[in-house]
């Protein structure tokens, strides 16, 4: 027997996984199902239904998972396409991914967005044809020999990787296609998708490998969610920190000087500056203690701390004096040296050592994107080594500030569990204390979770924060991660209660991640309008003719005494032209100053919004300012004041 829900259905030889489900599930939600579950495992429909399944789902086209098997087939749709509009295109993978899919093609010919067009429309074509995917299973020399007929040397190179004696293809109309599956029943069930770009992209992520072409795409169950896609891509393309980086002159990128490292500006290295001022504040404030590391140490360190086994390819290395050295890529070692230079009680614990450290990881250049993935970037990372009774209290007091620091930016996120990874050192024990530790705190603050099996770092488990930004995008920023295993590589002990040496466990924790990464989310968080507190202009004072200059820098200079930051336009141009730059450099205070302004010894004031708030002295508006300065920082609880 085998159960449909709350049905029993007799199992008998022959029996596909839509036999079973047809008398469990109701003739018009049926119309909507697109693959099973068989005991959790996923499955096409017109698969035969595996010996001993105990128990048949539906998966729903609407389903998280059901939109995903959507995606991979229109995916092997579009390959289809590519291969009727260009025969001699090599197919290679096309796997379904957050809002969308790909697939990569060896072509000479390059996609331009024409191209695009009629890809869609031959896509359309086989859609209306309603063409059946029909799983095969072949051996793997049958299928080495089936795409060798059809110079498919990708599909070969696959298939050796696999190294299985048999493998599955998927047909829909003429084309075939390697695939693990499932699929839609059939091609009909695409009802609303897109083609969205294109981009270059390493087979295998390997820059020594052939450069692909990769087109990307997207599909909805319906019409209505694939237009609000659309639209919130459109929303996201205005709001790119790539444009508005160099357009709010923040920062640059210049490949004369190599790829994945920005160049900050007067004015993106002052958000900088006001970020790491207010984190910098709050640490102290919090019980940490500032510290400052070098930038390479000797390979042996890394090699000790388990990096150079487990996280090399990652790093970038040199020689010195005949010593090889290692760029780091994260702080953690260097602390644990500073912690090694004096004997601990059990009195000085915790200890928490924080640094705004710059680290290098190499990333394939086909990852890198703006400050959301570079090779240098700053970590406001801190180290706190503790004793095991204090463990529960510190993870505790990490997330709390992690709690603050979305309340001042108003961000909605979620937090999930990374578990133990393949590539990973220390012990069974160990990493269970670690995980346990991090379910437990979460269980005693209340807060809900998912898990991510196996995504760990390589010396322990963590906290990913994601945190979600106004277009609904998430992003992983914060982390904590508790870590048994290098205070015993390192020989870290602190002097017990009763006098002997114990091994303290460390966490490792950022709150903000990547300064780089986060400044890159508020930019386009924010559409680069910064909050008033954040913003690198605040005010500028706006002249109708020469006449009014004396004034206007009185004006100024009163503003930066009270500690904004405010700067001047007298050129000899219209008020209206100037009230427009202002808007689109996004400064969030326009004071306009004509005659009535200087007779009287006040200030007109506009929003960046547009809207005109009047005259007013300018000691009311250092109040106005001053009150909205400090407001996000009320959310948490908080007490901060930035005067640059």
């Amino acid at each position: 027997m085998v159960y449909v829900g709350e049905v029993s259905v007799e199992a008998v030889p022959g029996m596909t996984c839509r036999d079973a489900l047809v008398q469990g599930v109701s003739k018009k939600a049926m119309k909507e199902v697109v693959a099973c579950l068989c005991d959790g495992e996923p499955k096409d429909l017109d698969a035969p239904l595996p010996s001993g399944t105990e128990r048949v789902e539906p998966v729903f086209l609407d389903s998280p998972l059901g939109t995903s098997i959507l995606r991979h087939s229109a995916a092997h749709i579009m390959a289809e396409a590519v291969k009727r509009l260009y025969p001699e295109a090599k197919v290679t993978i096309g796997p379904d991914i957050e809002n969308g899919f790909y697939y990569d093609f060896d072509l000479a010919h390059a996609f331009t967005p024409e191209d695009l067009e009629r890809i869609e429309a031959v896509m359309r074509e086989s859609i209306a044809a309603d063409h059946p995917f029909v799983r095969r299973e072949m051996s793997a020399q049958q299928a080495r020999e089936y795409f060798r007929s059809l110079g498919e040397t990708y599909k070969i190179e696959i298939i050796d990787d696999l190294g299985a004696e048999t493998v599955s293809v998927y047909q829909h109309g003429d084309f075939v296609d390697l695939c693990r599956g499932p699929h839609l029943p059939s091609t009909g069930f695409v009802r609303a998708f897109k083609l969205t770009a294109v981009a270059g992209a390493y087979w295998r992520g390997d820059a020594n490998r052939p450069m692909l072409q990769r087109i990307y795409g997207t599909a909805f169950p319906t019409e209505k969610a694939l237009k609000a896609h659309l639209a919130m891509l459109e929303e996201a393309k205005k709001r790119d920190h790539r444009k508005l980086g160099p357009q709010l002159d923040l920062f640059s990128f210049h490949e004369r000087g190599g790829a994945g490292m920005a160049y900050w500006h007067p004015k993106g290295a002052l958000v900088r500056a006001i970020l790491e001022d207010f984190v910098t504040k709050e640490m102290l404030r919090r019980g940490y203690g500032l510290v400052r590391t070098p930038q390479i140490l000797r390979r042996d360190l890394w090699e000790t701390s388990g990096h150079y086994a487990n996280y090399r390819e990652n790093m970038y290395f040199t020689e010195i004096d005949g010593v090889p050295y290692g760029v780091k890529p994260m702080n953690c070692v260097a602390h644990m040296l500073i912690y090694n230079t004096t004997q601990h009680s059990y009195r000085d614990l915790p200890v928490r050592l924080f640094e705004f450290g710059v680290v290098h990881r190499h990333e394939l250049s086909g990852v890198l994107h703006g400050l959301l993935r570079v090779r240098q970037f700053t970590q406001d990372d801190a180290h706190i080594i503790c004793r095991p009774d204090q463990l529960l209290d510190e993870i505790k007091g990490v997330m709390r500030w992690i709690q603050d620091l979305m309340g001042v930016f108003g961000f909605e996120y979620r937090m999930e569990l990374s578990t133990r990874p393949e590539k990973s050192i220390g012990t069974d024990e160990d990493w269970e204390r670690a995980t346990s530790a991090l379910r437990e705190a979460m269980a005693q603050m209340g807060l809900e979770y998912s898990v991510n099996e196996g995504d760990g770092a390589f010396y322990g488990p963590k906290i990913d924060v994601k945190l979600r930004d106004c277009l609904g995008r998430e992003w992983q920023c914060s982390t904590i991660q508790v870590d048994f295993t290098l205070p015993e590589r390192f020989d870290l002990v602190y002097i017990g209660e009763d006098g002997e040496r114990h091994r303290p466990v460390m966490v490792h924790r950022a709150i903000m991640g990547s300064v780089e990464r986060f400044i890159g989310i508020l930019v386009e968080h924010f559409a680069g309008a910064f909050p008033l507190w954040l913003a690198p202009e605040q005010v500028r004072v706006l002249t109708v003719t020469d006449r009014h200059d004396a004034y206007a820098f009185e004006v100024v200079q009163a503003l930066r005494d009270a500690g904004l930051r405010a700067e001047v336009d007298t050129r000899n141009e219209k008020l209206g032209y100037k009230v427009r730059e202002a808007q689109m450099a996004k400064i969030p205070y326009a004071v306009v100053i004509g005659d009535e302004e200087v007779a009287s010894a006040r200030v007109s004031v506009r929003q960046r919004g547009g809207a005109n708030l009047g005259t007013m002295t300018v000691a009311a508006l250092v109040d106005r300012l001053r009150h909205e300065c400090a407001e996000p920082f009320t959310r948490g609880g908080m007490r901060y004041s930035f005067h640059y």
